[in-house]
């Protein structure tokens, strides 16, 4: 009962001390429960430095949306596509009169006769005038309707070499910019000259719709001298030279000479496990078995 007894007993400063901490206690719950420490927002929305900021955001933003818009380059409206049309804002029935109006063989020589045949709106025809590019033959006449409607004639151009042909000769051809130009003029020293035209569809971005724009102006007027490379005595190197064969095709190509010691025809490519028959009639202009 001592033991119990003396824990209970605290002198005078000890009753003191938890008095006060008692008090503190009290005074920390009100504290708490009466006092607001939520912080106010004061911050001013329309502050200068707010506003500058929304701003640049702003055009930000449009900048982001202009370089989301489809870019327009400059187009003979002649040749336009659908797809190019649909882009460009016009309607299904102007699209129409204008591919009916090509069909007939007619072409669209100036801004005037593009609305005309197509009936588009004024406001339209002033959006895309600016990216209109019409060929150097064709010529306004001077006067009220101020448009051609003839197709030009073959006496406005001469047909050229496709094989002698320089890069800014082939960039004269609307749609063939500089790069594309040089590019055609690569591809047909890889190629030792073009012996068919269609082999002008293979230059790598080359859109058909340009490829026909181009053989309109250029022709092959005069074939290249191809030595064609026997496939019997050819060295690995000859015939991986061919544009149309790459390194493991030529690995094929001479396991199999190397199976049947001499190819009897070139025809026998073909029986070649992976061969690629859709390039058999290029190849053929390279190569031969004797």
């Amino acid at each position: 009962m001592k033991l119990f007894k003396s824990h209970f007993w605290y002198n005078n400063s000890q009753r003191n001390g938890i008095l006060f901490l008692v008090l503190l206690i009290v005074l920390l719950q009100l504290i708490y429960f009466f006092v607001d420490f939520s912080v106010e927002d004061n911050t001013d929305l329309n502050s200068n430095e707010i506003s500058r900021f929304q701003k640049e955001i702003d055009s930000l933003k449009q900048i982001e949306i202009e370089n989301r818009k489809p870019k327009i380059f400059p187009f003979n409206p002649s040749f336009l596509t659908d797809f190019k049309g649909y882009q460009l804002g016009m309607s299904t029935e102007e699209i129409d009169r204008l591919l009916e109006h090509r069909a007939d063989g007619k072409y669209i020589n100036s801004a005037k006769e593009f609305q005309k045949v197509t009936n588009v709106s004024d406001s339209l025809l002033k959006t895309i005038e600016p990216y209109f590019k019409f060929p150097d033959w064709v010529k306004t006449q001077n006067n009220s309707q101020g448009y051609i409607a003839n197709k030009p004639s073959k006496s406005d151009f001469t047909v050229k070499d496709l094989n002698k042909a320089t890069a800014k000769e082939l960039s004269s051809v609307n749609g063939i910019g500089e790069k594309l130009s040089q590019r055609i003029v690569n591809y047909r020293n890889k190629l030792g000259g073009f012996i068919v035209k269609d082999q002008l569809f293979e230059v790598w971005y080359l859109d058909k719709e340009i490829a026909d724009k181009v053989l309109e102006r250029f022709t092959i007027l005069e074939k290249p001298i191809i030595n064609k490379i026997n496939v019997n005595t050819a060295t690995f190197k000859e015939v991986l030279s061919i544009v149309y064969i790459d390194y493991e095709l030529t690995k094929k190509i001479f396991n199999y000479r190397d199976e049947v010691a001499e190819l009897q025809s070139l025809e026998e490519l073909k029986k070649i496990e992976g061969f690629p028959l859709e390039k058999y009639e290029r190849i053929a202009l390279y190569l031969e078995a004797k």
